[in-house]
C-alpha cells in the first residue's frame, strides 16, 4: 500500500518533503519565459491527479527513461500555484513492479465487482420477455464485452469515473428502475431495464483505462451512443426472428438516453421507457457527483456549515451536505 496519496496532500505542509508512488498520466518538455527547459508532468493515483514540475531535468537524480504510463517514485514538496496543488520534484525513478499495487494508482469502485455482476445477471434472469432476455444474455456472454463492462469507468471525470464505475452505475439504475416501473403501468419493465443495461455499453470501447481514463480514437470520432447502437444492432441481427419493432425500440433507448439534443442525443426520448431512462440516468449521475463533492469537502477538512466549491458538473453551483449540516440527520 502507498504511504501517501494525492488526496493527503491537501492538508500537507507546503515545502515539506515526501516520497510517493504515482502513475505518469502526461509528460511534456517545456520552457520558461527565460527559455529554461523543464519537465511538466501530470501524476495520478486512485485519489486524484497532481501537476508535477521538474525544474532541473538534467539532474542525475531524475530518471531519463520514463514515459507516460510508467509508475514512478518521486520525492519532492507540494505547494499551491493559482490555487492548484503542484509538486516540485527533486528526485524521480521508475518504480519496480513489486513496489506498488496498481490498484492504488487508479480509482476503483468501493463495491465488489463480482457481486455487482451477479446482480446485473439476476435482473436479466428475471425478464419475462424471451427476446430481450436472449439479446442481453448473448451480449453479456461475449468475453471481451463482459470483461470490459466489469472494468470500465462510467465517464472520464464527471461521475462514476473509476474502475468498475460503469457496472456500479448500471446496477444502481437497475435497482431504481425496477422500483419505479410498477408505479407507472405504461412502462414495459423489461424494455426499460434493457435500456438501462445497454444505454452506456458503448463506453467499453469509447474509453480506455490502462493509463488513467482517456478516450480511444474510436470513442473520440464516434462517441459511446453510436458505438453502443452499433453493438446492439449487430447482436440483434445475429438473433433469428428478433421482432423488428422491438429492435427499433431498443435502439431508440440507446440513441435518446441523454434526453436532449444539446446533451448529445441524436433523438429525443419518444417512448415512456426512453423518457424514464433519461431521467434516471441524469439523476444517478448528479447524485453521485454530489456524493463525490461531499467526500472531497470532508477530505479537505471543511466543516458542516461550509458549502463546497463550485461544481462544474452541476452548473457551477455550490452544494450543502444536509445530513452533516443537520447533524447526520438529527433535527
Amino acid at each position: 500500500m502507498k504511504d501517501i496519496y494525492i488526496a493527503d496532500l491537501a492538508n500537507f505542509d507546503e515545502g515539506k518533503l515526501f516520497d510517493g508512488f504515482f502513475l505518469v498520466l502526461a509528460k511534456q518538455q517545456r520552457t520558461t519565459k527565460s527559455n529554461k527547459a523543464y519537465l511538466s508532468l501530470v501524476l495520478g493515483d486512485k485519489t486524484g491527479q497532481l501537476e508535477g514540475r521538474v525544474w532541473e531535468p538534467s539532474d542525475p537524480r531524475i530518471a531519463k527513461d520514463f514515459e507516460r504510463g510508467d509508475i514512478v517514485k518521486a520525492r519532492g514538496s507540494a505547494s499551491r500555484f493559482d490555487d492548484r496543488l503542484q509538486m516540485k520534484i527533486d528526485q524521480l525513478r521508475v518504480a519496480q513492479s513489486a513496489e506498488v499495487d496498481k490498484a492504488d494508482l487508479l480509482p476503483s469502485t468501493a463495491y465488489d465487482i463480482a457481486d455487482l455482476w451477479r446482480q446485473l445477471l439476476g435482473f436479466v434472469e428475471s425478464f419475462t420477455n424471451p427476446n430481450l432476455k436472449l439479446l442481453l444474455t448473448t451480449m453479456l456472454a461475449d468475453p471481451a464485452i463482459a470483461q470490459a463492462y466489469r472494468e470500465a469507468p462510467a465517464a472520464k471525470q464527471l461521475h462514476h469515473a473509476w474502475l468498475g464505475g460503469l457496472l456500479e452505475h448500471v446496477v444502481s439504475l437497475l435497482t431504481l428502475a425496477d422500483r419505479v416501473a410498477p408505479h407507472y403501468p405504461l412502462l414495459d419493465r423489461d424494455l426499460l431495464l434493457t435500456g438501462v443495461i445497454l444505454h452506456d455499453i458503448g463506453k467499453v470501447r469509447e474509453l480506455s483505462w490502462e493509463i488513467g481514463f482517456e478516450y480511444t480514437v474510436e470513442g473520440s470520432l464516434l462517441g459511446h451512443i453510436q458505438i453502443g447502437t452499433a453493438l446492439a444492432e449487430r447482436a440483434i441481427d445475429s438473433l433469428p426472428n428478433f421482432p423488428s419493432r422491438l429492435k427499433t425500440l431498443v435502439l431508440h433507448m440507446i440513441l435518446s438516453h441523454h434526453g436532449k439534443l444539446e446533451f448529445g442525443s441524436p433523438k429525443l426520448p419518444m417512448i415512456p421507457e426512453a423518457l424514464a431512462l433519461s431521467f434516471f440516468d441524469d439523476l444517478d449521475a448528479k447524485m453521485q457527483a454530489m456524493a463525490s463533492e461531499f467526500d472531497k469537502s470532508i477530505r479537505e477538512g471543511k466543516g458542516p456549515d461550509e458549502l463546497t466549491g463550485k461544481v462544474w458538473a452541476l452548473d457551477q453551483r455550490q452544494l450543502l451536505n444536509t445530513k452533516r449540516w443537520l447533524g447526520e440527520g438529527k433535527l
